[in-house]
């Protein structure tokens, strides 16, 4: 199987790579700037790409037979679209090339308010929201994209991610958000995007996932 990978070289994109040649599939790993590996490997492939160009996301999907999107705009405040429009692009890629299956990243913040423990709620997801709130409402806007879409996709919401070693495991829910659940190592968030690509229980559900 061959995935592409969006958002290759940042710090979640650029472990997806990694893992993903380690698991034995090929990778077409888009970017901005071509990605460029620490080893050479017959597998990958490497596409500048803006996602915001439409056509150019068509041609850069041609031999994929899935995608995982690790988009992101990093810490910036300000407002964006790149989520959702960016994802709205890629839906239509997949649809001109007959791909089905897609992972992406989201956050624990994009979740139903009311899902949350009270703490959280009250306390935790206000100043998240005053730092970070635009691109939660993108995000939202990410997940609606998906979900009026005929495609098999997963969204995965991450809590506070660190660049720690990875610790092997991870813990998932579609249905509720997880107790004490404050961080995921981005290698673990790396795993559990590619493990998603398998599950079929995941297909078009969004799920919590941390350490």
């Amino acid at each position: 199987m061959r995935i592409a990978v969006v958002g290759a070289n940042g710090r979640t994109g650029r472990l997806v790579v990694e893992q993903a040649l380690s698991r034995g599939y090929g990778v077409t790993a888009l970017a901005r700037k071509p990605h460029r590996p620490s080893a050479p490997d017959p597998q990958l492939s490497s596409v500048a790409l803006d996602v915001h160009d439409r056509d150019r996301v068509v041609g850069a999907l041609r031999g994929v037979d899935a995608v995982i999107s690790t988009l992101g705009i990093g810490t910036s405040r300000e407002p964006t679209v790149t989520y959702s429009e960016g994802t709205r692009n890629l839906l239509h890629a997949m649809s001109e090339q007959g791909i089905k299956r897609i992972v992406v990243v989201s956050a624990s913040p994009v979740g139903p308010r009311e899902d949350q423990a009270f703490f959280d709620r009250r306390v935790v997801m206000p100043i998240l929201d005053r730092f970070f709130g635009a691109t939660y409402e993108d995000m939202r806007r990410m997940e609606a994209v998906l979900a009026a879409s005929d495609a098999d996709w997963t969204s995965l919401r991450p809590p506070r991610l660190l660049e720690k070693p990875p610790t092997g495991r991870y813990r998932l829910s579609s249905s509720a958000p997880l107790p004490k659940a404050r961080t995921l190592t981005y290698a673990d968030l790396a795993a559990a995007l590619l493990d998603a690509l398998d599950r079929d229980d995941l297909k078009r559900r969004a799920a919590y996932v941390a350490n």
